[in-house]
Protein backbone atom coordinates (compact mmCIF):
# COMPACT_ATOMS: atom_id res chain seq x y z
CA UNK A 1 0.00 0.00 0.00
CA UNK A 2 1.27 3.63 -0.98
CA UNK A 3 0.12 6.53 0.54
CA UNK A 4 0.82 10.01 -0.36
CA UNK A 5 0.76 13.92 0.81
CA UNK A 6 1.55 17.19 -0.80
CA UNK A 7 3.02 19.56 1.42
CA UNK A 8 3.83 22.90 -0.31
CA UNK A 9 3.26 21.99 -3.84
CA UNK A 10 5.64 19.23 -3.41
CA UNK A 11 4.75 15.41 -3.78
CA UNK A 12 5.48 13.01 -0.83
CA UNK A 13 4.89 9.39 -0.45
CA UNK A 14 4.51 8.30 3.69
CA UNK A 15 6.81 5.91 4.74
CA UNK A 16 4.42 3.23 6.59
CA UNK A 17 6.70 0.97 6.73
CA UNK A 18 9.09 2.97 8.71
CA UNK A 19 6.39 3.79 11.56
CA UNK A 20 8.45 5.28 15.10
CA UNK A 21 6.46 5.24 18.29
CA UNK A 22 7.22 8.10 20.33
CA UNK A 23 5.52 7.20 23.23
CA UNK A 24 7.09 6.28 26.43
CA UNK A 25 6.42 2.55 27.16
CA UNK A 26 4.22 2.43 30.40
CA UNK A 27 5.44 -0.33 32.62
CA UNK A 28 3.41 -1.00 35.32
CA UNK A 29 4.68 -1.74 38.87
CA UNK A 30 7.80 -0.63 37.28
CA UNK A 31 10.38 2.36 36.48
CA UNK A 32 7.79 5.07 35.27
CA UNK A 33 8.12 8.97 34.55
CA UNK A 34 5.73 10.47 37.39
CA UNK A 35 4.46 14.08 37.89
CA UNK A 36 3.36 15.59 40.78
CA UNK A 37 3.48 12.36 42.76
CA UNK A 38 1.38 10.86 42.01
CA UNK A 39 0.56 6.90 42.68
CA UNK A 40 3.11 4.72 39.90
CA UNK A 41 0.24 3.22 36.79
CA UNK A 42 -0.05 -0.22 38.44
CA UNK A 43 -1.28 -3.67 37.69
CA UNK A 44 -3.01 -6.47 39.64
CA UNK A 45 -4.26 -10.00 38.74
CA UNK A 46 -8.20 -10.09 38.79
CA UNK A 47 -9.50 -13.03 40.35
CA UNK A 48 -12.44 -13.88 42.12
CA UNK A 49 -15.58 -16.42 42.25
CA UNK A 50 -12.64 -19.34 41.75
CA UNK A 51 -10.92 -17.44 38.59
CA UNK A 52 -7.62 -16.55 38.54
CA UNK A 53 -6.28 -14.13 36.11
CA UNK A 54 -2.45 -15.30 35.79
CA UNK A 55 -1.67 -18.64 33.63
CA UNK A 56 1.33 -18.28 35.84
CA UNK A 57 -0.99 -19.84 38.79
CA UNK A 58 -3.08 -22.00 37.42
CA UNK A 59 -5.42 -19.57 35.41
CA UNK A 60 -6.95 -20.35 31.85
CA UNK A 61 -5.77 -16.60 30.52
CA UNK A 62 -4.09 -13.74 31.73
CA UNK A 63 -6.60 -10.85 32.79
CA UNK A 64 -4.94 -7.26 34.78
CA UNK A 65 -6.65 -5.04 36.50
CA UNK A 66 -5.02 -1.67 36.35
CA UNK A 67 -4.63 2.03 37.71
CA UNK A 68 -3.63 4.77 36.26
CA UNK A 69 -3.56 8.91 36.44
CA UNK A 70 -3.01 9.58 32.83
CA UNK A 71 -2.26 13.19 33.29
CA UNK A 72 0.47 11.87 35.67
CA UNK A 73 1.83 8.11 33.99
CA UNK A 74 3.33 8.41 30.89
CA UNK A 75 2.56 9.62 27.69
CA UNK A 76 -0.92 11.08 27.56
CA UNK A 77 -3.27 13.16 25.21
CA UNK A 78 -5.84 15.80 26.65
CA UNK A 79 -8.36 18.09 25.44
CA UNK A 80 -9.93 21.13 26.65
CA UNK A 81 -12.05 19.41 29.18
CA UNK A 82 -9.25 19.11 31.48
CA UNK A 83 -9.58 23.60 32.51
CA UNK A 84 -13.16 23.35 31.83
CA UNK A 85 -16.79 22.39 33.42
CA UNK A 86 -18.22 21.45 30.28
CA UNK A 87 -17.40 17.41 28.84
CA UNK A 88 -15.44 17.37 25.43
CA UNK A 89 -14.41 13.93 25.32
CA UNK A 90 -10.94 12.62 24.30
CA UNK A 91 -12.11 9.93 22.62
CA UNK A 92 -14.30 12.28 20.52
CA UNK A 93 -11.38 14.40 20.06
CA UNK A 94 -9.31 13.35 16.71
CA UNK A 95 -11.55 14.09 13.63
CA UNK A 96 -8.60 13.01 11.14
CA UNK A 97 -6.06 10.09 11.95
CA UNK A 98 -3.28 11.67 9.74
CA UNK A 99 -1.96 15.26 10.40
CA UNK A 100 1.06 17.13 8.62
CA UNK A 101 3.72 17.64 11.49
CA UNK A 102 7.32 19.29 12.44
CA UNK A 103 9.26 18.07 14.81
CA UNK A 104 12.06 20.93 16.31
CA UNK A 105 14.48 20.54 19.03
CA UNK A 106 15.02 23.86 21.14
CA UNK A 107 17.09 24.16 24.32
CA UNK A 108 15.26 25.96 26.86
CA UNK A 109 16.84 29.20 28.61
CA UNK A 110 17.23 30.43 32.23
CA UNK A 111 14.44 33.04 32.82
CA UNK A 112 16.90 35.67 33.34
CA UNK A 113 17.95 35.58 29.78
CA UNK A 114 14.26 36.07 28.15
CA UNK A 115 12.38 39.70 27.34
CA UNK A 116 8.97 37.24 27.55
CA UNK A 117 6.31 36.85 30.65
CA UNK A 118 4.54 34.23 32.56
CA UNK A 119 1.59 34.78 35.06
CA UNK A 120 2.34 33.92 38.01
CA UNK A 121 6.23 35.94 37.61
CA UNK A 122 9.12 34.08 36.35
CA UNK A 123 11.78 32.70 38.85
CA UNK A 124 15.51 32.91 38.84
CA UNK A 125 15.76 29.33 38.57
CA UNK A 126 13.10 28.67 36.05
CA UNK A 127 13.91 27.29 32.48
CA UNK A 128 11.75 28.92 29.87
CA UNK A 129 11.07 27.99 26.22
CA UNK A 130 10.15 31.30 24.72
CA UNK A 131 9.09 32.81 21.36
CA UNK A 132 12.87 33.53 20.08
CA UNK A 133 13.34 29.58 20.92
CA UNK A 134 11.07 28.66 18.99
CA UNK A 135 10.98 31.11 16.18
CA UNK A 136 15.00 30.43 16.01
CA UNK A 137 13.71 26.47 14.47
CA UNK A 138 10.20 27.43 12.74
CA UNK A 139 9.33 30.53 10.25
CA UNK A 140 5.85 31.11 10.83
CA UNK A 141 4.93 30.51 7.41
CA UNK A 142 6.20 26.92 8.34
CA UNK A 143 3.61 27.20 11.51
CA UNK A 144 0.74 28.15 9.33
CA UNK A 145 1.17 25.47 6.96
CA UNK A 146 0.84 22.56 9.48
CA UNK A 147 -1.74 20.26 11.48
CA UNK A 148 0.73 19.54 14.38
CA UNK A 149 4.23 20.54 16.15
CA UNK A 150 6.23 18.47 18.29
CA UNK A 151 8.25 19.88 20.59
CA UNK A 152 12.01 17.90 22.18
CA UNK A 153 13.60 19.44 24.33
CA UNK A 154 17.87 19.76 24.57
CA UNK A 155 19.28 18.19 26.09
CA UNK A 156 17.54 14.93 25.13
CA UNK A 157 18.55 12.38 27.95
CA UNK A 158 16.62 9.19 27.96
CA UNK A 159 15.72 9.85 31.57
CA UNK A 160 12.79 11.73 29.79
CA UNK A 161 11.38 8.21 29.87
CA UNK A 162 11.71 7.52 34.07
CA UNK A 163 11.90 10.66 35.13
CA UNK A 164 10.27 11.89 38.98
CA UNK A 165 9.32 15.55 38.43
CA UNK A 166 8.85 16.84 41.92
CA UNK A 167 10.36 20.24 43.43
CA UNK A 168 13.82 19.64 42.45
CA UNK A 169 13.71 18.47 39.95
CA UNK A 170 11.06 20.81 37.96
CA UNK A 171 10.42 21.06 33.77
CA UNK A 172 10.78 23.51 31.30
CA UNK A 173 7.94 25.62 30.37
CA UNK A 174 6.54 27.93 27.79
CA UNK A 175 6.61 31.60 28.35
CA UNK A 176 3.48 33.30 27.28
CA UNK A 177 4.62 35.15 24.30
CA UNK A 178 5.66 31.27 22.74
CA UNK A 179 2.33 29.85 23.12
CA UNK A 180 0.46 33.00 22.32
CA UNK A 181 2.41 32.57 18.74
CA UNK A 182 1.41 28.77 19.03
CA UNK A 183 -2.33 29.51 19.92
CA UNK A 184 -2.91 32.13 16.66
CA UNK A 185 -1.62 29.14 14.56
CA UNK A 186 -3.52 26.66 12.64
CA UNK A 187 -2.02 23.72 14.91
CA UNK A 188 -4.74 21.36 16.06
CA UNK A 189 -2.16 19.08 17.77
CA UNK A 190 0.61 20.21 20.22
CA UNK A 191 3.09 17.57 21.50
CA UNK A 192 6.11 18.38 24.10
CA UNK A 193 8.34 15.65 25.96
CA UNK A 194 7.70 17.77 29.02
CA UNK A 195 4.94 16.66 31.75
CA UNK A 196 2.81 20.26 31.14
CA UNK A 197 3.19 22.79 29.01
CA UNK A 198 2.70 25.12 32.12
CA UNK A 199 4.76 25.70 34.97
CA UNK A 200 4.78 22.82 37.96
CA UNK A 201 3.82 24.41 40.66
CA UNK A 202 1.82 27.78 39.15
CA UNK A 203 -0.77 28.31 41.51
CA UNK A 204 -3.14 26.48 39.90
CA UNK A 205 -3.41 28.98 37.08
CA UNK A 206 -2.86 26.90 33.89
CA UNK A 207 -2.42 30.40 31.79
CA UNK A 208 -0.79 28.36 29.06
CA UNK A 209 -3.42 26.18 28.52
CA UNK A 210 -5.83 28.69 28.80
CA UNK A 211 -4.16 30.90 26.08
CA UNK A 212 -3.66 27.58 23.49
CA UNK A 213 -7.34 26.40 24.04
CA UNK A 214 -8.81 30.26 23.94
CA UNK A 215 -9.78 30.04 27.06
CA UNK A 216 -10.31 33.62 29.17
CA UNK A 217 -7.91 33.39 32.06
CA UNK A 218 -8.88 31.96 35.35
CA UNK A 219 -12.58 30.96 33.75
CA UNK A 220 -13.63 27.37 33.53
CA UNK A 221 -15.78 27.86 30.64
CA UNK A 222 -15.61 27.79 27.03
CA UNK A 223 -16.30 30.58 24.91
CA UNK A 224 -17.63 31.54 21.23
CA UNK A 225 -13.56 30.99 20.01
CA UNK A 226 -12.70 28.29 22.37
CA UNK A 227 -10.54 25.51 19.88
CA UNK A 228 -12.62 22.72 21.51
CA UNK A 229 -10.39 20.38 18.78
CA UNK A 230 -6.80 21.36 19.41
CA UNK A 231 -5.20 18.27 21.89
CA UNK A 232 -2.20 18.67 23.74
CA UNK A 233 0.05 15.72 23.96
CA UNK A 234 2.93 15.64 26.74
CA UNK A 235 5.69 13.35 27.68
CA UNK A 236 6.39 11.90 24.22
CA UNK A 237 9.85 11.14 23.96
CA UNK A 238 12.11 10.84 20.80
CA UNK A 239 15.14 9.24 20.69
CA UNK A 240 18.79 11.44 19.21
CA UNK A 241 18.18 9.20 15.95
CA UNK A 242 15.22 11.21 15.17
CA UNK A 243 15.51 14.28 12.82
CA UNK A 244 14.11 17.72 12.70
CA UNK A 245 11.62 17.19 10.16
CA UNK A 246 8.03 17.47 8.22
CA UNK A 247 6.43 13.91 9.33
CA UNK A 248 3.12 12.65 9.00
CA UNK A 249 1.31 12.34 12.57
CA UNK A 250 -0.64 9.40 13.84
CA UNK A 251 -2.13 10.37 17.18
CA UNK A 252 -3.85 7.33 18.51
CA UNK A 253 -5.65 7.70 21.97
CA UNK A 254 -8.92 5.42 23.33
CA UNK A 255 -12.02 6.58 22.90
CA UNK A 256 -12.37 7.38 26.83
CA UNK A 257 -14.86 9.62 28.05
CA UNK A 258 -12.56 11.93 29.87
CA UNK A 259 -10.13 14.58 29.48
CA UNK A 260 -7.51 12.84 28.98
CA UNK A 261 -6.05 9.35 28.41
CA UNK A 262 -2.80 7.57 27.47
CA UNK A 263 -1.93 7.76 23.93
CA UNK A 264 0.23 6.49 21.08
CA UNK A 265 1.83 9.06 18.27
CA UNK A 266 3.32 7.59 15.73
CA UNK A 267 5.62 9.40 13.03
CA UNK A 268 5.90 8.48 9.49
CA UNK A 269 9.03 9.87 8.08
CA UNK A 270 7.81 11.42 4.47
CA UNK A 271 10.18 10.74 1.18
CA UNK A 272 9.72 12.90 -2.18
CA UNK A 273 8.19 11.37 -4.35
CA UNK A 274 9.87 10.58 -8.17
CA UNK A 275 8.41 12.34 -11.18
Amino acid sequence: MQLTCHFNHVEYQIDIENAINIAIPLKFNGEQPNHFGADIASKETLQGGGFIGDTKRGGSCNVDSITLVPHCNGTHTESVAHIVHQSVAIGDNLKQSLSLCYLISVTPIQSRKTKDCYLPELEKNDKVIDLSCLKSQLTNQQLQSINALIIRTLPNTKDKTSCQYDKNHQPPFFTHQAMSWLAQSTIQHLLVDMPSVDKMYDDGQLSNHHIYWHVEPNSRLLNDDSKIERTITEMVYLGDTVSDGLYCLNLQFPAFELDAAPSRPVLYPLVKANK
